[in-house]
């Protein structure tokens, strides 16, 4: 395996991985598991090109849906959802916003959300992708999807995308 370093890819190619991401993350929300620190840092890609969620140091197994960090957790500030960042609650739900920031990081070529301005993107963006992303960042946890649905999402999107230029 080696980290995800920065490479030139092609659209189609950043949506495979992070459909792979999706897949991943719908694992550890099937199990009750939040990650609390995703982010391209924490992707590994292998040689056959199958990426892998790693470094699970801030990982926890959460009960009732919530863990409540003590206040003395440090945490990735710039991938965290408001409600963990301000009140030290981590859910799935707050994995599904980092994943929304490293989809933002990934079609940006390594931006951040909301440095100094809003969140526009260039035209390389599929208008269906940034719609992904500000469903990750709605403020209401509820209101954000689950791993299954971005999987879901991410795969048709790519199925789309890679069969119209395959030729068959």
């Amino acid at each position: 395996m080696r980290v995800w370093t920065h490479r030139v890819v092609s659209v189609q190619r950043e949506l495979f991985d992070m459909d792979q991401v999706a897949e991943g993350m719908a694992y550890l929300e099937d199990r009750s598991i939040v990650h609390r620190d995703l982010a391209a840092r924490n992707i590994l890609v292998g040689d056959d090109l199958v990426c892998k969620v790693a470094d699970f140091g801030l990982a926890r197994i959460i009960r009732d849906s919530v863990y409540t960090a003590s206040r003395n957790t440090k945490i990735p500030v710039r991938w965290t959802a408001p409600e963990a960042a301000l009140h030290q609650r981590f859910s799935v739900k707050s994995d599904v916003w980092s994943f929304g920031v490293l989809l933002y990081e990934m079609m940006s070529r390594g931006k951040m959300p909301y440095e100094g301005t809003a969140a526009r993107l260039s035209v390389r963006c599929p208008s269906n992708i940034y719609r992904i992303m500000i469903d990750c960042w709605a403020i209401e946890p509820s209101k954000r999807p689950s791993f299954h649905a971005l999987h879901s999402q991410l795969d048709s999107i790519y199925a789309k995308i890679y069969f119209k230029t395959v030729e068959v």
